[in-house]
């Protein structure tokens, strides 16, 4: 059976005040080719499908549409977590549809009813086992404990999502025994697994510091590991078969330098994992930071026209050095307007406020709430434990206040 691992997706993401939507219906094209070219019999989706918990109706509409194709394509499985963005009651809306399509969408912590998928061949035969274990939240394990401190509840996070998939994994060995099957098992997850290298804007969706499970901690029964959550392609703990497949398309200037790809893994019955393959995501709208002196960025702008891209590249400027320039801002965009290009952010290092003052509202825009509320928190001198405690109670608000609209 071939598997097609994918994440990240953030359907709905408004950069920088930016829509998102072509590209991503450019590379949900390109994902739908790529299925039917590799012929992929299942497509695992590892969590964050939107950028939001209440995403916009054009990204809803992406998502459906993309779902939509599938039906009938070579790829007979779907199976979708839930990510830390995404809101376990919207995914999960019309699950049981969606189930009917052999689409297995998993919000939320459900239990191996629930969570354990027994994939099919075309004759009706068991190819594969999934474990699809979504991003599991703080009120999956127990909840908050009056008068615990920070060190207890990260502890029991910790333990809990180690716990989480010792159960998974038990209850898959129970069910090969039952029905006398030697199938590969695959299990996913959407978290920071220790020794994973983040982009600069990503933090820990837990509390605490950052080894939230090690690769050694995921039982020896699963074949494949298909992560999601951080937004760089990579193998974890130095073990293969434990894999970051990184986001659909970049997500923020941090990404620049970070490859796009999505992975193809093959599986068979009786020998588990037989081969991953990487195939690159192609660009569709090039980010890209200039910085130098005014002259220099004027030449780089003009390097970085492409006349032929499918999409203008964004760019964010740093314009160094102390010289005086009148109207920087209208000089640098009266300059990028005949290029297939657009200027999305403009600073002076070292510069004057006056510059700061014109793109205050561009990095307001440039922040998530998240990041609204994080600055508050720098701002008040909270130390990291209270800042990450508060961020979790801040999230299940939100997710809890979007539920009721």
């Amino acid at each position: 059976m071939r598997f097609l691992h994918t994440s990240d997706w953030h359907l709905g993401q408004k950069f920088i005040g930016q829509s998102r939507d072509i590209e991503h219906g450019l590379a949900l094209d390109w994902l739908l080719e790529t299925i039917a070219t590799e012929q992929v019999d299942a497509l695992i989706v590892a969590g964050d499908i939107f950028d939001v918990n209440n995403p916009p109706t054009s990204a809803e509409t992406l998502y459906y549409q993309f779902l939509s194709r599938l039906v009938g394509s070579p790829c007979r499985h779907i199976i979708i977590i839930g990510g830390n963005h995404d809101a376990p009651s919207k995914l999960e809306a019309p699950k049981n549809l969606l189930q009917a399509l052999g689409i297995h969408v998993i919000g939320k912590a459900a239990g191996p009813d629930e969570e354990l998928i027994l994939l099919k061949d075309k004759a009706g035969k068991p190819s594969a086992l999934v474990a699809a274990v979504p991003f599991l939240r703080d009120r999956d394990f127990q909840g908050s404990i009056s008068g615990e401190g920070m060190d207890d509840r990260i502890t029991r996070i910790k333990e809990g999502i180690y716990k989480h998939y010792q159960e998974m994994a038990a209850c898959a060995q129970e069910m090969l025994d039952a029905q006398k099957l030697d199938i590969p098992v695959l299990t996913t997850g959407h978290l920071y697994a220790k020794g994973a290298a983040a982009t600069e804007e990503q933090a820990n969706i837990y509390i605490g510091n950052l080894e939230n499970i090690a690769a050694e901690q995921f039982p020896e029964i699963f074949d494949y590991v298909a992560l999601g959550h951080i937004h760089r392609p990579q193998i974890v703990g130095k073990k293969q078969h434990i894999r970051y497949c990184g986001s659909l398309i970049p997500l923020s200037f941090s990404e620049i330098a970070d490859k796009k790809l999505v992975l193809l893994c093959d599986v068979e019955p009786g020998k588990g994992l037989v081969d991953i393959q990487e195939i690159p995501v192609p660009t569709f709208r090039k980010l890209a930071t200039v910085r130098g002196s005014l002259a220099e960025i004027e030449e780089k702008l003009q390097k970085l026209h492409d006349s032929s891209a499918p999409l203008p590249a964004w760019v964010e400027i740093w314009v160094e050095g102390d010289q005086e320039v009148a109207a920087l801002d209208r000089h640098l965009r009266d300059l990028a307007k005949d290029l297939n290009l657009e200027l999305l952010k403009i600073r002076r290092q070292h510069g004057s406020a006056a510059l700061d003052a014109l793109t205050e509202t561009e990095q307001l825009d440039a922040l998530s709430l998240e990041d609204v509320f994080l600055k508050r928190c720098e701002s008040l001198g909270l130390s990291s434990e209270a800042t990450g405690m508060l961020l979790q109670t801040f999230g299940e608000l939100r997710e809890w206040m979007e539920a009721q609209e």
